[in-house]
């Protein structure tokens, strides 16, 4: 059974609708890239997977032993988000408050588990630093560190390298890539980067207030789209 799977998925705000007729389904392990406009469903859709929005048709389904609590989220950051007055530690903790069911405290495990993945990430360093004194990229693989704890199955990111200068954003595509691979985790993430998409994704999804493509990479390189936003020398 695949890991997720969307079917005739539509959704509406205020009764009109902006999104609809997705149908995709990923195995456990893929790379999945959302791409289109802005303002072409990109974000809606990921809500939906998180069940943060209701679909107005179809159905979102969960496989492979995933639940929908398990999924780690990487969100975009508002600037409050970004003035946020707490340890480096504290926020990757904050990546295993799902899993805690009951508990009132963190555990061993949850320890641990924060501790693997900021060493991983390169940012052990920074365990007792505010939050708020980081540097942009140091502040997403704080951020992906979170995630990270909340999840060996499935993470989702929403436009990750967003605001990030170029070499700070080749390390982020390079850390979930290996991520990717490594672990076997599956990725879903959206991305105004089209090029950068083709290059590390396993599979494309491309939204335009519907479903354009689905399909691999090597697909997606064939296509009119493709030729269209990529070029056929670049893709």
């Amino acid at each position: 059974m695949a890991q997720l799977s969307c079917k005739k998925l539509a959704f509406s705000y205020d009764g009109e609708t902006v999104l609809r007729g997705v149908n995709f389904s990923i195995e456990a392990g893929s790379y999945l890239c959302i791409v289109g406009e802005n303002g072409s469903g990109k974000s809606t859709l990921m809500r939906g997977i998180l069940g943060l929005k209701e679909p107005s048709e179809g159905s979102i389904t969960f496989g492979d032993g995933l639940k929908q609590t398990e999924i780690g989220y990487l969100p975009q950051q508002t600037r409050i988000q970004r003035d946020f007055p707490a340890s480096v530690y504290e926020v990757v903790m904050s990546g295993r408050l799902n899993s805690m069911g009951r508990r009132l405290f963190y555990n061993k495990e949850d320890r641990a588990a924060a501790e693997e993945n900021m060493e991983r990430l390169g940012i052990e360093n920074l365990r007792d630093r505010c939050y708020m004194e980081l540097s942009g990229g140091q502040q997403q693989r704080v951020l992906l560190a979170r995630a990270m704890c909340a999840t060996k199955k499935l993470l989702l990111l929403d436009e990750p390298v967003t605001g990030l200068d170029p070499k700070a954003s080749n390390e982020m595509y390079n850390l979930i890539k290996l991520i990717n691979l490594c672990d076997g985790t599956g990725v879903i993430m959206i991305s105004h980067d089209i090029h950068e998409a083709v290059r590390y994704a396993t599979h494309i999804l491309h939204l335009g207030h519907e479903q354009l493509f689905f399909g691999t990479t090597a697909e997606y390189r064939q296509s009119d789209l493709a030729r269209r936003f990529v070029g056929g020398g670049r893709a």
